[in-house]
């Protein structure tokens, strides 16, 4: 065969695209659209209850509801909204010339990743806020009323710890709201952050259960003691739970990294007229 002689020191040119390797229009658009189909998500998992976790019995959802109800509702919403915001990232990308289909397809996965990966981010700013102005006013409502309302989540507790043996020996009690509402105070202020009752409040809760419903010193002693074990042990139940979710959550993301990635590529495929190309080589 003819050899072409070339001059020493010159290298055939390799020829790049011209287009950018990112089209970060397509990012942004796939990741806008995944964080409003997430809001939209999120309004309706509260609206279904996914959103309230309540250890105290006959309040809100159970614990174990709330944990698997809600982290398989965080698993769909991620793979539904990270699956639409990666195809569109996908989809609305500029085409390629000259760009070999691996390289093709590296690139469709890597918009449909930064898609998801950008609406992450600004999900954990933008969605933030409104949740913990929600979140503000709900508390600043509650201390505004805290003075005049006596129920509360300790008060289940306390109306065990007041139960008399006999129901008539509580009428003689002309100050019994305002014992609950002391002892509420009591409860509430020692099992938060995790603490519970010391010695001093628990010996005060026996006086105090001793002198309202008649019972021995020893006895009232008992009934403080299962009161505080339940509570304690429904409070671990709700701080498990919501452990759990966050795994949950975590999973979520994951789970949604993939969607995105995997849509991203059908997205790019049908752009680029070659999705059934690359099913038949598969």
């Amino acid at each position: 065969m003819e050899q072409v002689l070339r001059p020493v020191g010159v290298v055939d040119e390799i020829v790049e695209p011209q287009v950018a390797g990112v089209s970060w229009a397509a990012v942004l658009a796939g990741a806008i659209a995944s964080l409003a189909l997430t809001l939209v998500l999120l309004s309706f998992g509260a609206g279904l209850g996914f959103s309230v976790v309540s250890p105290w019995a006959g309040s809100g959802v159970s614990a174990t509801s709330f944990e698997i109800g809600t982290g398989l509702y965080f698993i769909v919403m991620a793979m539904i909204s990270s699956a639409i915001g990666g195809y569109l990232a996908g989809r609305l990308r500029n085409r390629w010339i000259g760009v070999q289909s691996p390289e093709v397809h590296f690139r469709d996965t890597a918009h449909g990743f930064l898609a998801w990966a950008l609406a992450s981010v600004l999900g954990a700013i933008l969605l933030a806020s409104p949740a913990t102005s929600l979140l503000g006013g709900a508390a600043s409502g509650a201390a505004q009323v805290a003075g005049q309302q006596t129920s509360g989540p300790m008060t289940g507790y306390v109306d065990t710890l007041l139960r008399p043996d006999n129901p008539t020996a509580d009428t003689a009690n002309a100050n019994g709201g305002q014992t609950r509402q002391e002892l509420t105070r009591l409860l509430t202020a020692d099992f938060r952050n995790g603490g519970e009752p010391s010695a001093a409040d628990r010996g005060y809760l026996a006086k105090v259960v001793a002198a309202r419903t008649g019972l021995a010193p020893a006895d009232a002693d008992k009934r403080v003691n299962e009161v505080i074990a339940q509570a304690k042990q429904d409070l671990d139940n709700a701080r498990k739970a919501a452990e759990h979710v966050a795994i949950w959550l975590t999973l979520s993301l994951f789970i949604g990294a993939f969607s995105a990635a995997l849509a991203a590529t059908e997205g790019g495929g049908l752009r680029d007229g070659t999705w059934g190309n690359r099913a038949l080589r598969r």
